[in-house]
């Protein structure tokens, strides 16, 4: 069973993430100020974390930012509800660290569709060349530093944009192994994406002509995903 600390200094709010989430089966623990979650986290470390951005005596942001800072809370699983949905605030919080962004008001069962998702892609085994505390990816000449947030490209630092990022990271982590389209779609633009399919087509597309030659690693499986290679030039 995933546990989930809910940190959220509205108690209506609180108590309804709490019975949504309690009710779909997760433990849950709750917090109204940052300094009880602070506490609670030198006792037990959780899966997930719904975060809220203005707390009476923190900064939510400030917050994710403490926690991919430490080994041992780095790779916990962040969404951040907010009533700010603006944005520049939605990039704020990704860019200091968090998984995902609800704003509220929210329905429930958009709540529990992210946190869903979110504990998938937590839960996935890690591969031989990834390190579980340093969040390191290396295949080929590719090397994604996932608490950096960096891609080096045969020792070149590369930019990609924060979906061109989490697509090649869901790649790396399922190396030699077919990705769905949905679950591209579901993982990096979330269970509730109604663009259209081309989007995930021209991503792609764009990752590979930023990566070089080793954008040869990632192959398109036509009408089913995408595979990324080991080794450059393996056949299906």
């Amino acid at each position: 069973m995933s546990l989930i600390y809910v940190v959220e200094d509205d108690a209506n709010i609180r108590e309804i993430e709490e019975y949504v989430l309690t009710s779909a089966s997760y433990e849950v623990r709750s917090f109204e100020t940052g300094a009880d979650f602070r506490q609670a986290l030198q006792e037990k470390t959780p899966d997930l974390v719904l975060l809220d951005v203005m707390l009476p005596d923190a900064d939510g942001f400030e917050m994710v930012r403490e926690l991919r800072e430490n080994e041992a809370t780095a790779g916990i699983a962040v969404i951040m509800v907010t009533a700010k949905t603006s944005e520049i605030d939605r990039v704020h919080g990704l860019d200091n660290g968090a998984d995902d962004y609800l704003t509220k008001p929210f329905g429930v069962l958009e709540l529990l569709s992210r946190v869903k998702a979110l504990l998938r892609r937590a839960n996935r085994p890690v591969p031989a060349k990834e390190s579980a505390v340093t969040g390191i990816l290396e295949i080929g000449g590719i090397r994604l530093d996932d608490r950096r947030h960096e891609v080096m490209v045969r020792g070149v630092l590369t930019e990609l944009t924060l979906k061109e990022y989490e697509i090649l990271k869901l790649l790396m982590k399922n190396a030699g192994h077919v990705v769905l389209r949905e679950e591209l779609f579901a993982e990096v633009w979330g269970d509730h994406f109604y663009g259209e399919s081309r989007t995930l087509d021209t991503h792609i597309g764009t990752l590979r002509r930023k990566l070089g030659d080793e954008g040869q690693r990632i192959r398109t499986i036509r009408n089913v995903g995408y595979t990324m290679d080991r080794d450059l030039g393996a056949e299906a």
